[in-house]
């Protein structure tokens, strides 16, 4: 995974190391004991700190390229408008920023150019290109990859995944780590799932084996299914947790 390839390291570090004709086999110390994870989780914590400064829910979306994140913003902007704001990761383009303000919410865009995943530093500089004034959910729309996002604390309040019909319903066992992580599963594309040979209740119980605490929702991102559901649950939470 990225934590140990190194992909979301400055290009010219690696370079330089690359570079490097003057290794003279010098005995280093290495504190095996250092998180490997422990630079990002530092800005994780810094921006848990902005968001629970500025009242707001952070919700890091992860899923599969394809599988609808955009078009569930675009209907949530739609009806939570100016209450919501979204950090969009994609490794070119801004085309789904334009989309979500275009449905009603702020959004910002960083494009990753090439890396998998987007990091709490990154997220960091995009909060600051937001208005938060109002705001009570922020949601951090990540890079499509249902594996290196997983292991990556942005400093969200709640890690969602969404798998949908089309991907299959043997998805949950094959990338158990972000579904054993996720505190909600939406089950997205129920509109065509009657189609498709696909087991939405298969899907449920796999992901309850690997966490029983999971809420699980399905829904339509295009038509709407089970959207307002979603938002009030959203917003149930962020007074749960006295934001």
């Amino acid at each position: 995974m990225c934590e140990h390839c190194g992909c979301n390291e400055p290009h010219n570090e690696q370079k330089n190391h690359k570079k490097g004709n003057h290794h003279h086999h010098d005995h280093v110390a290495i504190d095996i004991n250092l998180p490997v994870l422990q630079k990002n989780d530092s800005f994780a914590a810094m921006n848990r700190k902005f968001f629970k400064d500025h009242h707001v829910l952070a919700i890091n979306l992860i899923s599969s390229p394809g599988s609808g994140k955009t078009t569930l913003l675009e209907q949530m902007a739609k009806k939570l408008g100016e209450k919501m704001a979204v950090v969009v990761g994609d490794i070119q383009t801004t085309r789904d920023a334009d989309r979500i303000i275009g449905s009603g919410s702020s959004a910002y865009q960083i494009e990753t150019h090439g890396a998998c995943h987007l990091d709490a530093h990154s997220v960091g500089h995009a909060l600051e290109h937001l208005d938060f004034k109002g705001v009570e959910i922020c949601v951090i729309e990540n890079v499509g990859n249902l594996v290196c996002p997983a292991a990556y604390d942005l400093g969200e309040s709640i890690k969602v995944a969404i798998l949908s019909a089309p991907e299959g319903d043997d998805k949950v066992l094959k990338y158990p780590e972000i579904f054993s992580r996720a505190s909600v599963l939406l089950i997205n594309k129920m509109d065509i799932a009657q189609h498709l040979d696909f087991d939405a209740n298969k899907v449920s119980r796999e992901c309850k084996s690997l966490n029983a605490e999971c809420d699980i929702f399905t829904i339509a991102a295009k038509t709407g299914l089970g959207i307002e559901e979603f938002c009030e649950y959203l917003m149930k939470k962020r007074t749960e947790k006295k934001i």
